[in-house]
């Protein structure tokens, strides 16, 4: 990662509060400058504006120069106007820019939990990963590194926060293209800031496809009457102001075009109406296009996504030249306007001509170009934790059997400076983690998990180290009943646990997450039932983590080969307090702490 920093640089180290409160100042300077030149701006508007009124009045006089100098007041005042709409503009974007720093500051507090988009409309009953570890929801992976604006970049991000991994050329591909956003910060913030300006959620699917929609071709017949009637009727106006013919001729020829712009206005009208309703969010997708066209890049991944942008013309100059079809088309919106260009030139018919030109060309590559920028919103959304965490590595994907290796590794959805690292060296095999409440047992395994899920989207994990193979995610953490459904707590983990055996049955690579197994029956069921589940989940494709207040399942025997290991967690009491270093232990726990517990709320004596 690289920083402004000169010192940071040489150091290697990017250091996010520095970082960011600096682009806070920078920020707030140029909104102040902004300020004192939008007020110079209005003064002179004024000033022009009232000076432009005295001129004319006394060109009315009979003043000439005056008049003359009336009309370079309004060329003035006219120039005044579109410098003041653009200093606008800026303003904008430098708040826009704004917002975007205080979000990455909030990301070292707790602050990001209050983040607008949290991502709980995806989650679903056919991923209980989601809200287990959890990935979607509030205070969840999702609200923590959504920059995402659009709808299609929201579902992007959703779609690569999978405990299911791709194949691993993909992952070490987005990776290298995280990477390399991440490493310029101030460029990311630049096409975020952007991607604020759009409306969230903002959803392109139905102008695309109206954009794409297969037309019929102008006639060449229609397209050259379009260009030969106006040039005839003008050309009889030019001869009957000259006295060479009488203004039936003109008149005649201008009535046969109202005629006939009348009779196909139906036509030109379900062509042309989309454009008069073109977004003018157009605009902001057009600036970040041209920027991303024009960056130098070398992930293969970010070169694949800026070839499409470049691809035909270019994906910028083509909502440019739509635009400017836009603007033609727009006329039609007030009806004496349209009238009057159409008795004139058949402006419907060149509108016409022009859009399917347009068409012919871009269409078809309109919606490639915002599913780009979607995977952009995704990829931009992943470098988060590299922008905010201080303490954070790339993976490394192995191969071979399954394996996780770790070192230093914390949660993400923890302030860094309260969180406390913990190595992990998992193989194929089973692990028992027992340990009191509170002491930290959910928290490690949950850390583990989403770190696996963050290295299998492309982005970096908190940790000093990480490496692990592809290994599908699944995991019984947060369970509950559904009375709707007459599924009790007990079932609804019987269910989990069954699709655990059902994934393990197909051989394919898993990492198995278990908390407090079978929870919800009797001890002696409980502990048949574990000790069954787990002989069928040791397998050489798994790694099981399980954690239970059981110490029978310590003695859990391999039903083949594969190690079964013990590990804890514990606390200790000082002056009365309990405490907890949450500090991963091997063997089984030998304390608990529930009687405590009880007696600091007040049940036991």
């Amino acid at each position: 990662m690289t920083t402004t920093n000169d010192t940071e640089k040489e150091r290697g180290i990017f250091q996010p509060a520095s970082f960011f409160k600096e682009q806070q100042k920078l920020d707030t300077t140029r909104l102040q400058a902004m300020k004192e030149r939008s007020q110079k701006l209005v003064l002179l508007r004024t000033v022009s504006f009232l000076a432009m009124i005295f001129a004319f009045a006394a060109g009315y006089d009979g003043q000439r120069l005056f008049a003359v100098l009336g009309f370079l007041l309004l060329t003035a005042f006219v120039l005044l106007v579109r410098r003041h709409q653009r200093l606008e503009r800026e303003r904008l974007l430098c708040l826009s820019h704004q917002a975007c720093v205080k979000a990455n500051l909030d990301r070292l507090s707790n602050k990001w939990m209050e983040a607008e988009d949290d991502g709980r409309d995806f989650l679903c009953e056919e991923l209980p990963q989601g809200a287990d570890l959890p990935i979607f929801g509030h205070a969840s992976l999702y609200q923590y590194l959504c920059r995402a604006r659009t709808k299609d970049g929201r579902a992007r991000l959703a779609a690569l926060l999978s405990p299911y991994p791709g194949p691993a050329q993909e992952m070490a591909a987005r990776q290298q293209a995280v990477k390399e956003l991440a490493s310029q910060p101030e460029k990311a913030l630049d096409l975020l800031a952007l991607n604020g300006l759009l409306p969230f959620s903002y959803d392109a699917a139905a102008f695309c496809d109206a954009m794409a929609r297969r037309r019929e071709p102008m006639h060449p017949a229609g397209k050259a009457i379009s260009y030969l009637l106006p040039f005839l009727s003008f050309g009889s106006l030019i001869a009957a102001l000259l006295g060479e013919i009488t203004y039936t001729i003109p008149g005649l020829l201008f009535l046969a075009q109202f005629l006939l712009a009348l009779l196909t206005l139906r036509r030109h009208s379900s062509l042309l109406d989309p454009l008069c309703r073109l977004p003018q969010d157009l605009a902001i997708y057009q600036t970040i296009f041209a920027r991303v066209s024009a960056a130098e890049v070398t992930s293969s991944r970010l070169r694949e996504l800026q070839a499409i942008l470049r691809k035909g013309g270019g994906a910028a100059e083509g909502l440019a030249a739509l635009a400017a079809v836009a603007g033609k088309a727009s006329m039609r919106r007030n009806a004496f306007i349209l009238l009057i260009a159409n008795t004139l030139f058949l402006w419907d018919f060149h509108c016409t001509d022009s859009f399917l030109n347009w068409q012919r060309r871009y269409g078809t590559s309109l919606r490639g170009w915002f599913k780009t920028w979607a995977e952009l919103e995704a990829l931009l959304s992943l470098a988060v934790p590299a922008w905010t965490r201080t303490h954070c590595c790339w993976p490394v994907f192995l191969g071979g059997q399954p394996s996780l290796i770790a070192s230093g590794a914390t949660p993400l959805l923890i302030r860094e400076e309260n969180a406390v690292p913990n190595d992990a060296a998992f193989a194929a095999g089973t692990s028992i983690i027992t340990g009191s409440n509170m002491s930290g047992k959910t928290t490690y395994m949950r850390t583990l998990a989403t770190s696996a899920i963050l290295a299998y989207a492309g982005a970096p994990v908190c940790a000093s180290s990480f490496s692990l193979t592809p290994m599908a995610v699944y995991t019984s953490i947060h369970v509950s009943d559904d009375p709707a459904k007459g599924i009790s707590t007990f079932y609804a983990e019987v269910l989990r646990i069954k699709q655990m055996v059902e994934a393990c049955r197909q051989g394919q690579p898993l990492f198995l997450c278990i908390d407090e197994i079978f929870k919800g029956t009797n001890s002696a069921d409980r502990i048949t039932g574990a000790e069954e589940t787990l002989r069928h989940l040791t397998q050489p494709w798994c790694i099981t983590l399980v954690t239970t207040h059981d110490f029978e399942l310590c003695d859990l025997t391999s039903p083949n080969h594969l190690p079964i290991h013990n590990y804890h967690f514990e606390e200790h009491y000082e002056n009365g307090q309990i405490h907890f270093d949450f500090q991963l232990r091997t063997g089984r726990c030998h304390t608990t702490n529930a009687r405590y517990l009880l007696k600091m709320a007040g049940i036991l004596p």
